[in-house]
């Protein structure tokens, strides 16, 4: 619960197709309820979405401080780590431990393992979608409630993006910090715009976002 110190909503800034929005617009009737999943398939690959996770994470502390109550929780929110570990994110919040998934990489083994955690906004990495093997009983579920879904980029930008989330320094050491505990010397200096990191992603339907659960085709 670090950063229900050291963030607050007035931390990030959102743009939805170029214009001010609120976490609330990208992430529609969202609640302390709700369970966001990303989908991981490199080391250090879910720091892409860093910006986009730590908004939601602070969208979820600031409902629980208006109760007026003291809490001590944690948001029910998941990285699915396909074919092997790649990485420790707590610093995202992620935490306890056991919310770090590792599933094999057939796309009905990760929906399954999304299902199962009851994921309603979904965070995917972007690519070539294919047309995965999936049980009917197991889409179904999915497409019953999964409320949103995003493409996002392990390097913060993917292509023809609606959306754009801009940090702080604060959230740019929570990132260095996940990279840094998976040994992965990545850059993300070009993400700066003026002196502030900023991440996109591009919002998808249901099914072309199942398509890239699919393990990546060979090159």
């Amino acid at each position: 619960m670090h950063s229900t110190r050291e963030l607050s909503p007035a931390s990030f800034t959102i743009e939805v197709a170029g214009r001010p929005a609120r976490l609330e617009d990208v992430l529609p009737g969202f609640t302390a309820a709700d369970r966001l999943g990303v989908v991981v398939r490199r080391p250090g690959g879910a720091v892409g979405a860093s910006l986009l996770i730590l908004a939601a994470v602070t969208g979820f502390y600031a409902i629980h401080r208006r109760s007026g109550e003291d809490f001590f929780i944690y948001p029910d929110y998941f990285v699915f780590h396909v074919g092997g570990r790649f990485g420790d994110h707590r610093r995202l919040e992620i935490w306890p431990s056991h919310k770090e998934v590792v599933v094999e990489g057939a796309a009905e083994q990760v929906l399954e393992a999304v299902n199962d955690r009851g994921i309603t906004r979904l965070l995917v990495e972007d690519g070539r979608p294919a047309a995965p093997d999936l049980a009917a009983e197991t889409l179904a579920s999915a497409r019953s409630r999964i409320r949103t879904v995003l493409a996002y980029a392990p390097d913060g930008r993917v292509g023809r993006a609606d959306l754009a989330v801009s940090g702080n320094a604060v959230t740019e050491s929570y990132a260095e910090s996940v990279l840094a505990r998976s040994a992965v010397g990545v850059s993300r200096r070009d993400l700066r715009r003026a002196g502030r990191p900023v991440e996109t992603y591009r919002t998808l339907a249901l099914d072309e976002a199942l398509g890239l659960l699919a393990p990546p085709a060979a090159a």
